[in-house]
């Protein structure tokens, strides 16, 4: 058996999917997810390539986008350490339909096709967590449409920081987000300029703090719901 590194070993243990699972079915996880070092700017996944693993962030930040055929870029959400991805893709067994993109160096976790679907075959705990999965990152996409199109810059912003803190598709993240406005330009699709300006309109309204590599999010609920 492979001899895994402490932190993906600590970041398998820790997972929400993995507290359902048996000992054997553990191990098997254990001996099976391999680890892979992406560096900022390098992709951790390409649209259009045989999807053959979910995929787990260990630590680091993604985000997650595709190009439309008249060269726009729509990013659809950001992913931080903690969260898994890429099991829609695995259930139809089609070529993967978005970009992964590293923002920062981040280190996966890949767990082999085979071995998810043994856990989806053998873990009813494990099926509650991927049919969870599904049903959040279905809310967001539709959100995702809806604010893209109706929403101005400020507004958008407020929608995609408030999306990082899903409990289920980004779990154990803190208020405190340790985030570059250039990052969050990545993630919303907006110039760090505009980005600027939108923060201090958050910070006005009471919703965000900003401060030095980051912001502390002070009203969750005010950002989901934000008009401009």
């Amino acid at each position: 058996m492979t001899t895994q590194s402490p932190p993906l070993l600590d970041a398998l243990r820790k997972a929400a999917w993995a507290q359902s699972l048996s000992a054997e079915q553990m191990a098997r996880v254990e001996a099976d997810v391999a680890e892979r070092l992406v560096p900022a700017g390098g992709y951790a996944c390409r649209k259009g390539e045989p999807v053959e693993y979910w995929v787990g962030a260990i630590d680091g930040l993604l985000k997650m986008s595709s190009v439309s055929p008249q060269g726009k870029i729509i990013t659809f959400t950001g992913v931080l350490g903690g969260a898994w991805f890429g099991e829609g893709s695995l259930l139809k067994d089609t070529p993967r339909q978005y970009d992964v993109i590293a923002l920062r160096d981040t280190r996966l976790a890949l767990m082999p096709r085979a071995t998810f679907h043994w856990l989806l075959d053998n873990s009813i705990g494990f099926n509650r967590f991927v049919m969870t999965l599904l049903n959040e990152r279905l809310g967001m996409f539709i959100s995702l449409v809806e604010y893209d199109r109706m929403l101005d810059t400020t507004a958008r912003l407020a929608r995609c920081l408030a999306a990082l803190f899903n409990p289920h598709l980004n779990p154990g993240i803190s208020p405190q987000l340790k985030i570059s406005q250039e990052e969050i330009g990545y993630l919303a699709g907006a110039s760090r300029q505009r980005v600027n300006g939108a923060l201090r309109v958050l910070e006005e309204a009471g919703l965000v703090r900003l401060e030095y590599g980051g912001i502390t999010v002070l009203d969750l609920d005010g950002l989901r719901h934000f008009q401009g």
